[in-house]
């Protein structure tokens, strides 16, 4: 039985057994809730840096979360994979659309760039710099390497929980996490802003 109230992660037993009550029991999935928001959230600010679009975002991932809790069969590395699949799917979603909207990626990076808080320390400069470059790269790079690098380095998955996450084996995330590396070392490397697909 779930103890109520306490977001520590429970040990893979308890987790499936408050999974399966979460399906007919709202204070289960509030647990649950409970045990991933943080986590899920701070993937997603780290991948999109806004706190508002991670909020907005988060909600969302949450949302799909209950909608399809009946349909969530437990696998290796329990909820969290389940949790960052929708959550990558819904930054996806988000910026297929913006890229309908504004039709270019670059905007978008300016635009991400420009809502972040001007810090006037100037140690905190250069690593503003350096965060708004990789995104900008990231954002250059084929999707699916951005999905698999911002699951293993961002939500610090380990590769088994990241390779689920992508419906994934094991050894095909990490050869597909070695080529997605590459495509970004490279990007950062030309600086470019324009890299391939």
């Amino acid at each position: 039985m779930a103890v109520r109230g306490r977001p520590t992660a429970p040990d893979p037993a308890a987790e499936r057994q408050l999974a399966k009550e979460a399906r007919h029991d709202p204070d289960a999935f509030a647990d649950l809730y409970r045990l991933y928001v943080d986590r899920v959230y701070t993937y997603i600010h780290r991948r999109c840096g806004s706190r508002e679009l991670a909020e907005d975002l988060t909600a969302v991932t949450f949302e799909k979360a209950l909608a399809g809790i009946d349909r969530f069969t437990w696998r290796r590395g329990g909820v969290a994979p389940w949790l960052y699949r929708i959550a990558s799917n819904q930054l996806a979603d988000h910026y297929r659309r913006a890229a309908r909207r504004r039709g270019d990626r670059t905007q978008r990076a300016v635009d991400r760039m420009h809502d972040r808080v001007l810090v006037d320390d100037v140690d905190h400069v250069d690593d503003d710099y350096r965060t708004q470059r990789l995104r900008a790269a990231l954002d250059q790079i084929n999707p699916r390497y951005q999905r698999a690098l911002a699951l293993r380095h961002l939500a610090d998955l380990d590769q088994a929980a990241a390779a689920a996450a992508m419906g994934l084996a094991k050894p095909a995330f990490a050869v597909l996490l070695h080529r997605a590396t590459a495509a970004l070392q490279r990007e950062l490397e030309s600086g470019s802003g324009g890299g391939e697909q």
